[in-house]
């Protein structure tokens, strides 16, 4: 397993960020959507710069390379990068509300070496020090394996067709507890 460190990412790390957004949906995502649904991913799927801006969006790194990302939000919206409609930056209350896990992604070449998990991990942190019992995240048929494997049970499948092609995705939710295992 590489040796990993991780960071808030900050708005100059937006270009580099783009750029494995793509390379992992291109690549891993590829194995279990058509041709029509990875371009429609890329229209639902992205940066989004308001969990960049609320400082809750992680970077790993490999030897000073970003080889994964991913964050929580205390916001409404549940999926979706910058220009994905229908966002809602209104806040979640914590205690009634789940945090919203988002925007997680893995450098191809970095898959199934632990990144996805720590950066699940980071954020079930945060989320759970800053009140939330509870958190849900929108995966991809690609992520589902990471989040099962983490606790996260489905809630509903769906499929979002904004994006030109209908794209397969499952709501999933896990309760939060505290480090002895007690509710968080």
């Amino acid at each position: 397993m590489a040796d990993f460190t991780h960071r808030i990412a900050t708005e100059s790390d937006i270009p580099v960020l783009v750029a494995l957004m793509d390379r992992s949906i291109s690549g891993p995502l590829a194995a279990f959507l058509t041709a029509e649904q990875i371009a429609a991913s890329r229209k639902l799927m992205g940066i989004d710069s308001q969990i960049i801006a609320d400082r809750t969006y992680v970077i790993v790194e490999s030897e000073g390379v970003i080889v994964g990302c991913g964050g929580w939000s205390w916001r409404i919206t549940e999926y979706g990068g910058d220009h994905t409609p229908g966002r809602m930056p209104a806040p979640l209350t914590p205690g009634i509300d789940a945090a919203r896990i988002r925007a997680m992604y893995t450098a191809p070449e970095f898959v199934r070496r632990g990144v996805g998990r720590l950066i699940l991990a980071l954020c079930e942190d945060q989320a759970r020090v800053a009140g939330y019992d509870r958190a849900e995240l929108v995966a991809t048929l690609g992520g589902e394996p990471l989040y099962l494997a983490a606790g996260y049970r489905e809630i509903e499948r769906f499929e979002d067709d904004r994006g030109g092609a209908p794209v397969p995705l499952v709501r999933m939710g896990k309760r939060l507890v505290g480090p002895q295992g007690e509710p968080g």
